[in-house]
């Protein structure tokens, strides 16, 4: 992730509790002579397991991508893929954000159509 995205990802994280935690570029899908690696840009899990954090069975996430440009079709499709690929660990809920520096309507009203939420952090003056 950019400079110009993971402090997007930090802020957003502060609304959280404070035992929640934040795993950045968390490993959705190993690299193999198959497949391409996959990272989710942020994992937060509420409540996490002392023993092992990253363990996500049975634990309430938020899968967060995020991008320093304006909303767009790129943006949504890694939020609703890492949602589906995030599945496969078995958390109780899982919650879907877009952060992005700038809205752009019609995408929005897609995001939202797809439980994507939109979260706009623009850019530091």
């Amino acid at each position: 992730m950019s400079r110009h995205e993971t402090w997007r990802t930090k802020e957003y994280f502060k609304k959280f509790p404070k035992d929640s935690i934040l795993l950045e570029e968390f490993m959705a899908v190993r690299r193999s002579k198959d497949n391409g690696q996959r990272l989710i840009d942020g994992l937060i899990v509420l409540k996490p397991s002392k023993k092992d954090p990253k363990n996500i069975k049975g634990k309430d996430v938020v899968v967060i991508q995020t991008k320093a440009k304006r909303l767009g079709m790129y943006l949504l499709g890694q939020a609703f893929f890492s949602t589906m690929l995030i599945k496969k660990f078995k958390p109780k809920s899982v919650r879907t954000i877009a952060i992005c520096a700038k809205s752009d309507v019609v995408m929005e009203k897609l995001a939202k159509q797809k439980g994507i939420e939109v979260v706009i952090i623009p850019d530091k003056k």
